[in-house]
């Protein structure tokens, strides 16, 4: 194993002439597995870019989210450590004061001599989600084509409030959450929605000489709700030709009665969007802001292969979850079936990865931290809950008996190998779908005697443990000017700005 390990670190140093590498961290927001890379959606997707990638690096067809939700997803990717270790488990608990000694995936390769930069959401990206500290440079968004979220001045504070802009809301939805809206935002023209100027800054980054290796973070946002996006984007998909997700009378008669609770959270908005006659339009809306999304993924590559890093540059692509669509009768993320958890996620190593490579077997998010510190050479942590996929990258089709493991709310577990997906709810029920014949997850074949020993199989990859929720956001008070936390109880404050 020692062997092993001291020639693959030769072979990279190999790669990189001595030197480190680069890594180009790509983050995209609630994009499911609606690509033309992974074919979640039966009619045609517009994504030519992230098939451009697919062509550069491999692409790992059965990947799941840590989390189906925006904070512990991201927290866990960030720090390699899951929901069940660190206790967050949703988007109202800020991971620093809670968890002050943790390194980052960014401050890790700070402190091992990388320059570190960022723009769009990486972390979760209100006010306190992404401290300074973990950053050599940082843009943040600003929301200029979602006047709502400027209103939000405790969670922007950088940010002008603003009114909804003339014609609200576009989708001609009433009765609907602002973030459900979607459409095209009159008179806004493409740069200047926050996605593009995230790719501006990391555009601007990448043509720049550098004297030590970075590693730059561009998150976009889209296809994140609102789904708001130029008009070019919505003209890819007339609304004639959208293609509805399958769906089957009675879905939810085998679900546990927990696994209903969880997806009931957004139900009335579904029913409210098919009431109106709307759900064509939304998932037409979806896919304009995949495409959008696509399109600055290629501005990203097409800086990349400009620059004089292209030869140097590690490229991970990886959202931080999916998203239903009707499936399952639910319109959001927030469950632990398929839709909500299978991910696109892409890495390109140049020199190592074989271009067009796909790669069956599962991973979660969980993989990406010590993935990149052994790609990089960097100081391994033996504290981290994933593991390396390195292996895969060099042969795709090696034995892998590490199943991705998905976690919502504490005690709750999705486990997903090569062919079955097992869930456990907090009270003991369970579910388990077979993919091979079931790729819609229809059938719970939970009650059958005959597969007890699978489901055992794969509940024992479930964490034994469940750390206790991290303490919400109204534990503290937070300082946006001096990026301070305050205990409100015990008066410990954590600092944000240095560390």
């Amino acid at each position: 194993m020692i062997r092993f390990a001291l020639l693959f670190l030769f072979l990279l140093t190999s790669l990189f002439a001595g030197s480190k590498p680069n890594v180009l961290f790509i983050a995209v927001d609630d994009m499911n597995d609606w690509t033309s890379t992974l074919g979640g959606y039966s009619g045609k997707v517009h994504t030519p870019n992230l098939e451009r990638l697919a062509r550069m690096g491999m692409t790992f067809s059965n990947a799941h989210t840590a989390s189906p939700v925006c904070c512990p997803s991201r927290t866990a990717l960030m720090l390699g450590l899951r929901p069940s270790t660190t206790g967050v488990y949703n988007n109202g608990q800020w991971w620093l004061p809670h968890l002050p000694d943790a390194v980052s995936l960014p401050m890790h390769f700070k402190r091992h001599g990388y320059e570190t930069m960022g723009a769009g959401k990486i972390f979760h990206h209100s006010a306190g989600f992404n401290p300074p500290a973990q950053w050599d440079d940082f843009q943040r968004l600003v929301f200029q084509d979602d006047p709502w979220f400027r209103g939000h001045k405790l969670n922007y504070p950088w940010s002008t409030p603003e009114k909804y802009p003339k014609g609200y809301p576009f989708s001609g939805l009433k009765g609907t959450p602002h973030e459900g809206d979607w459409g095209v935002i009159p008179g806004l023209v493409e740069s200047e929605y926050d996605d593009s100027k995230s790719v501006d800054y990391a555009v601007r980054a990448l043509g720049k000489k550098r004297d030590q290796p970075f590693f730059l973070a561009c998150g976009i946002f889209r296809p994140h709700l609102p789904w708001y996006a130029p008009k070019k984007y919505f003209d890819l998909y007339p609304v004639e030709k959208i293609k509805l997700p399958e769906i089957t009378v009675g879905d939810l008669q085998d679900v546990p009665p927990q696994g209903i609770k969880l997806s009931a959270a957004r139900r009335n908005e579904f029913l409210n969007i098919k009431k109106h006659g709307k759900w064509k339009d939304g998932v037409r809306a979806y896919l304009a802001s995949i495409s959008f999304a696509d399109a600055q993924l290629g501005r990203l590559l097409d800086a990349l292969e400009k620059s004089a890093h292209a030869d140097s540059t590690i490229i991970v692509f990886w959202s931080d979850h999916g998203w239903h669509l009707g499936e399952k009768n639910h319109w959001h993320k927030s469950t632990l079936w398929e839709e909500a958890t299978r991910i696109p996620f892409m890495v390109s190593v140049p020199g190592l990865t074989q271009g067009g490579a796909r790669c069956s077997r599962p991973v979660d998010t969980l993989c990406v931290y010590p993935t990149l510190i052994e790609l990089c050479g960097l100081k391994p942590r033996k504290d981290l809950d994933g593991t390396s996929i390195v292996p895969l990258l060099k042969n795709p089709e090696i034995q892998w008996d590490i199943p991705a493991v998905t976690e919502y709310k504490r005690g709750q577990c999705a486990v997903r190998s090569e062919r079955f997906r097992y869930i456990r709810y907090s009270d003991g029920t369970e579910e388990l779908y077979d993919h091979s014949k079931d790729p819609n997850e229809w059938t719970n074949l939970a009650a059958k005697k005959s597969h007890r020993k699978i489901m055992d199989e794969l509940g024992r990859s479930i964490p034994k443990e469940f750390a206790p929720d991290a303490p919400s956001k109204g534990a503290y008070r937070f300082d946006p000017k001096t990026y301070t936390w305050t205990h409100k109880k015990t008066g410990q404050i954590t600092e944000g700005e240095k560390k």
